[in-house]
């Protein structure tokens, strides 16, 4: 992944972030329950804080370009906000939504795929001497 495109899907998941809170906050509050729309909150959150990873991503690229553990990093960011909030979103609004039952297991893996992104930016910042920065 480029930094160009660690920029782009991270104001665009950002904004979708900052549209899901809204919708979640006014236009949900009626339909689901208190647990529910925690879940559904905190779908938007992760999504909200890996957003900002894919900048930070991107931003780290622009300093070392040919990165690979950082094009890598960002892929899994991109991923995790897919299965991570994206199930959380299906779970929180499964009684108005269709969801099917297989949803449920994704999440976890939503949240290995942000792990292995963090992992990777640590990763990559291996082995630079101190007066590189």
């Amino acid at each position: 992944m480029s930094e160009r495109n660690c920029f782009k899907l991270g104001a665009l998941f950002a904004l979708l972030a900052i549209m899901l809170g809204a919708f979640g906050a006014h236009g949900l509050k009626a339909v689901l329950d208190e647990g529910q729309l925690a879940t559904f909150e905190t779908g938007v959150r992760y999504q909200f804080y890996h957003a900002v990873a894919l900048f930070i991503t991107g931003f780290l690229m622009m300093q070392v370009h040919g990165q690979i553990w950082l094009e890598r990093a960002g892929y899994f960011f991109l991923v995790g906000i897919i299965l991570f909030s994206g199930s959380l979103y299906l779970l929180a609004c499964r009684d108005i939504l269709p969801t099917p039952n297989w949803i449920g297991p994704i999440t976890p893996l939503g949240g290995l795929c942000f792990m292995i992104g963090w992992a990777l930016v640590f990763v990559s910042q291996l082995g630079k001497r101190e007066d590189e920065d």
